[in-house]
């Protein structure tokens, strides 16, 4: 992958590798800039770690460390994930990896609806390099088949799954959160979690809390915000909020670590996003019995039942956010009733155990479409 840090991709490697029996297959992770600290989420101790410290541009001249890496690991199968990776197929195809996977996990910054050729015609360069495709969404495996051609038989779409042991609801309703200087008994929470970056657009969320407050100035002794994360748009995102006079009613408290504690502080999530894929934090906040105020950007559709367990908005449209967040928060039981059914469509569609044996199937297919016998490792 690109990065192994902070992020839904990522999060969802530490699922797929602490979770898949180890007697199935034995793992590897490879950044093709670095490894950060976030691998003191794996679990297994048989796992390498290793960073390229690649810069910026073409990756061509990473291909003979590649190669070399590739070669020594002798692996069965090398699954690149999101466009900056899949410059691995190649080397990984000159090392005579048995088995190569391509996933595409969510849409390029640059090319929010993928309608940028370039980017299209990248993907169709390496396509001869991946026997297997896996799409996160039916978003991806559309754009999978109409721009890169890939044919039905070579691709696979898997939804992301969430661990629903962890990420449940609290017995007695939301918990205080440690550090959160408001008591969701007196207080109704809508909170975000994630990176704060451009493509996440939490000065979006800024501001419909702030349009919310005005449209429903009842609800400013009840209505807080919190939004959990840190990167370029948590100074913006304040920076909104101070203007508006509403710092006091809003928590950004950068990152943290205690994000199923998070969840179970909240009475409603929101995710104001440009683009998706299908976001591990939509399922963590359905698992933790949360409504979830989305917007209509990639994957988040097949998630979230607009009008059954949350809703639906148009992505970066104030007005729609601010609507649903007065709506939601001024009828807090339906509000649980939303987040109970998102709860239990997680339990039927999202398990943790569906994605690691939908993940164990591919790998274990085109093991058997190469004609390697598996071994314990």
């Amino acid at each position: 992958m690109h990065r192994f840090d902070t992020g839904g991709l990522e999060n969802g490697v530490v699922n797929l590798v602490n979770h898949m029996p180890a007697s199935a297959y034995r793992h590897a992770i490879l950044a093709m800039t670095e490894v950060t600290e976030f691998r003191q989420r794996i679990l297994r101790d048989d796992v390498e770690f290793i960073s390229l410290h690649k810069p910026p541009g073409q990756g061509v001249w990473q291909y003979p460390k590649l190669y070399r890496i590739f070669r020594r690991l002798r692996p069965h199968i090398v699954h690149s994930r999101n466009l900056s990776a899949l410059e691995a197929q190649a080397p990984a195809w000159a090392a005579r990896v048995p088995a190569r996977v391509h996933g595409e996990h969510g849409r390029d910054v640059g090319d929010l609806d993928g309608s940028n050729v370039r980017l299209q015609r990248a993907r169709r360069l390496y396509r001869p390099f991946v026997h297997h495709y896996i799409a996160l969404s039916r978003d991806l495996a559309g754009y999978l088949a109409t721009k890169v051609h890939v044919p039905p038989d070579a691709m696979t779409q898997i939804y992301n799954g969430v661990d629903t042991s962890r990420f449940q609801p609290a017995a007695q309703g939301p918990l205080p959160i440690t550090g959160c200087p408001f008591d969701p008994a007196q207080h109704w929470l809508a909170g975000t979690v994630g990176r704060m970056q451009a493509v996440k657009d939490q000065t979006t969320l800024a501001r419909a809390f702030v349009r919310a407050l005005a449209m429903a100035p009842a609800l400013r002794g009840r209505l807080r915000l919190v939004m959990v994360g840190d990167g370029p748009l948590r100074a913006e995102a304040q920076a909104v909020l101070d203007e508006a006079g509403l710092a006091d009613l809003a928590w950004l408290p950068g990152e943290r670590r205690d994000i199923a504690d998070v969840m179970r502080g909240l009475h409603a999530f929101v995710l104001p996003s440009i683009a998706e894929g299908i976001s591990n934090t939509i399922l963590e906040a359905m698992a933790s019995g949360l409504p979830v105020l989305a917007t209509a950007v990639g994957g988040n559709a097949d998630l979230v039942d607009d009008g059954r367990t949350g809703a639906i908005v148009p992505a970066s449209d104030v007005y729609a956010m601010a609507a649903q967040l007065v709506a939601l928060a001024s009828a807090p039981d339906r509000a649980r009733a939303l987040g109970q059914a998102g709860r239990q469509r997680v339990l039927e569609r999202f398990s943790l155990h569906a994605m690691v044996t939908a993940y164990q199937s591919v790998y274990d297919q085109q093991l058997r479409r190469a004609g390697v016998a598996q071994q314990d490792p």
